[in-house]
């Protein structure tokens, strides 16, 4: 449900989501300045309001900080139909990538997989194994690069130590500002 609130003299619309399984007040804000909020069922929609108020300098900012964010490109929304769609897809540039890569670094990893995670683009765990969201498809080059190294040099370091830093840096020579850039995606 759309709806519309008053920050600092700004009228902000924001798409509303009542959850059953929600057990708290959470806001978003997606990477084109859009505002979403989801209210626990049950909950008392003035709270919601009160908790927007009391997060609106963090909103208008981030709002604004979105709107003015350079990224040349807006990932499509996600969804379960999407995912089956381009599952094989992102597996196969995982794997290429993956082997272009790693030849720099030659780490041994025991298996690559694809998932439809919302908040993250890739993970490794202490097995070795390596996931990464299917989205990768969707990203320049520089981006997906930053994202394989990043995962490759877990296979050595599982942290985000010095250490690992000069490893994904040996590949990945200017990955601070990849990275940055890539958070606000």
């Amino acid at each position: 449900m759309q709806k519309e609130i008053q920050l600092r003299n700004e009228n902000i619309s924001y798409e509303l989501r009542e959850s059953s399984r929600a057990r708290c007040l959470r806001i978003t804000i997606h990477p084109g300045g859009e505002l979403s909020a989801v209210l626990p069922r049950g909950m008392a929609f003035e709270k919601l309001e009160k908790f927007i108020q009391q997060k609106a300098d963090w909103i208008l900012r981030k709002i604004n900080l979105a709107k003015k964010r350079k990224s040349a490109f807006l990932l499509p929304k996600s969804s379960r139909k999407d995912y089956l769609k381009y599952k094989i897809q992102a597996l196969g540039l995982a794997k290429q990538k993956i082997e272009e890569l790693n030849a720099f670094y030659n780490f041994q990893c025991a298996r690559i997989s694809i998932r439809n995670q919302k908040t993250r683009w890739g993970s490794c765990n202490r097995k070795g194994n390596l996931n990464f969201n299917y989205r990768i498809i969707h990203l320049p080059e520089k981006y997906l690069d930053y994202i394989i190294v990043h995962e490759l040099c877990h296979l050595k370091e599982l942290n985000h130590a010095k250490n690992f830093w000069e490893l994904v840096g040996q590949a990945i020579p200017d990955y601070k500002e990849i990275r940055k850039d890539i958070r606000s995606i």
